[in-house]
């Protein structure tokens, strides 16, 4: 087959805080490099908030609801994508392909993600990363096989302390040590003026920079490899900033994220069209495989975006996205699922009677500690109430266009009744096709149920059991009883 290589750099807890997306005060020459050169997607969103989660997407093509990553995969969390999930590096090493991952893998099982070179490590020396995919490259040359790497980096992820992003950390001693000042950080919408924040943040931007220098130079190895000519390079990150209000939320800020894709035959530009992680693995199919690509059995939500990749204008049949979050950690339990088109987003939160979760290294954070403490009343995480972020209604719609950081919630608006009305329809029609159980009515879920629907039985067309009105038999609305996995619109 014609040599067609791919290189996936995903980033570990970044947001869009790079030079090439207008970052003021972060110093990312290469990766802003690389956008210059290549395709910077403006409207790229993860369909979860969550590490596992989110790769698990990247790699199937399927939200995580569909492959059974509902959360985490390492420690006493411990969720796996299902045994018979084809991913990507199994499809391509059955065609022939070289495939690799170097760095954090945080998905599982191994037979599900036969990553044919290994070297995993959590550490942040991002020169070692290089040099092992290098190795590689090589190895690529010597047996003629073209490859996929993946090189997951675990910058900027928080480290195990307060307030800590790993600088502190054992790694090559020519790798700089780009230094912020607190006073010097720009706050983002999200997040409060705090002196916890400004410490967090200026540490969280040491780590990028040192991130940016590993892309630098697994670029230059590329290049120096012969092989950049033939080669797909993707750079991604899972979730948004490990800050409240971004990670483990389905916010814009912890789902639209960086996307840059170097495509060898393509001029730079910038792509305004939304596109979801599920349709990045489609895209590396047909980019790698070509005709072949049709014939393969399809499971996956997602769409392959190479026909329109170096689209500049708005396409109208990539106006929107959708999102599944169950899980982060075990503990984490809080299901919730979005649809966002250019100007509205709808999240539909499942188990909205219990308080939202933190993630462990977010409830350690000096962030929290500032929050919890501040002396104003009501306490406030940027532009939003405190007890708005821990409690929330069962459906919230928010107009981008006008509330960019999702705070006013229109959902009860009757002037946005039949934005809502279309925006919940077209939710529930996307969990039918993606056999979605925390589709639910009464209070459980229809597809374990449908058994007992096709055999009759009928459920009240409210999403949660009314303890206090239980009965069935009176003028109760009931569910209509739908097919689920049909294959429809863009998933």
């Amino acid at each position: 087959m014609a040599r067609k290589n791919v290189l996936l750099l995903v980033a570990d807890d970044l947001g869009k805080q790079l030079g090439c997306y207008g970052c003021p005060y972060i110093k990312t020459p290469n990766i802003d490099k690389l956008a210059a050169e290549g395709v910077r997607f403006d409207y790229a969103f993860a369909s979860t908030a969550s590490c596992s989660g989110s790769r698990s997407t990247i790699y199937t093509g399927m939200h995580t609801h569909q492959n059974g990553q509902y959360g985490l995969q390492s420690g006493k969390h411990h969720f796996m994508t299902f045994d018979h999930v084809d991913t990507g590096p199994a499809i391509l090493s059955r065609h022939g392909y070289l495939t690799g991952i170097v760095g954090k893998i945080h998905v599982g099982p191994d037979a599900v993600y036969p990553w044919e070179f290994k070297a995993e490590s959590l550490s942040r020396d991002v020169f070692w990363s290089a040099d092992r995919a290098a190795e590689v490259f090589e190895a690529s040359k010597e047996d003629g096989r073209p490859f996929w790497l993946t090189v997951g980096y675990h910058d900027p992820h928080r480290d195990r302390t307060r307030g800590g992003f790993g600088n502190d950390e054992e790694f090559d001693e020519t790798i700089e040590k780009v230094k912020y000042l607190p006073e010097d950080m720009t706050i983002p919408e999200f997040l409060s003026d705090t002196p916890g924040v400004r410490q967090e943040l200026a540490s969280y931007a040491e780590a990028i920079s040192r991130l940016d220098q590993g892309v630098g130079r697994i670029l230059k190895k590329l290049d120096e490899s012969g092989l950049a000519d033939s080669t797909l390079v993707i750079f991604i990150s899972d979730n948004g900033p490990p800050f409240l209000n971004s990670k483990t939320t389905l916010f814009d800020a912890g789902t639209r994220l960086p996307l840059i894709i170097k495509h060898p035959d393509l001029p730079p530009s910038v792509n305004q069209n939304l596109v979801s992680y599920v349709d990045v693995l489609p895209t590396i199919l047909e980019w790698t495989l070509g005709p072949e690509f049709d014939k393969l059995k399809n499971e996956r939500a997602g769409l392959s975006f190479l026909p329109v990749l170096g689209a500049t204008e708005e396409l109208p049949e990539w106006d929107h996205v959708f999102g599944s979050h169950t899980f982060h950690e075990s503990t984490n339990y809080w299901p919730t699922r979005y649809i966002r088109t250019r100007r509205y987003k709808y999240h539909r939160n499942i188990a909205w009677r219990l308080d939202f979760p933190f993630a462990n290294d977010i409830y350690g954070s000096l962030t929290w500690e500032d929050i919890r403490n501040a002396d104003t009343e009501p306490k406030m995480i940027g532009q939003r109430p405190l007890k708005e972020y821990f409690f929330r209604p069962p459906e919230q719609l928010f107009d981008l266009d006008n509330d960019p950081a999702e705070v006013k919630d229109l959902a009860k608006n009757p002037e946005y009744a039949t934005v809502l009305e279309d925006l919940r329809t077209r939710l529930e029609d996307w969990q039918r096709r993606t056999n979605d159980p925390w589709l639910y009515r009464d209070g459980i879920s229809i597809l374990l149920n449908k058994h007992h629907l096709d055999a009759g039985l009928a459920v009240p067309d409210t999403w949660d059991l009314d303890v206090e009105k239980p009965g069935t038999k009176d003028n109760t609305k009931m569910y209509n009883n739908k097919p689920f996995g049909v294959r429809g619109p863009r998933s």
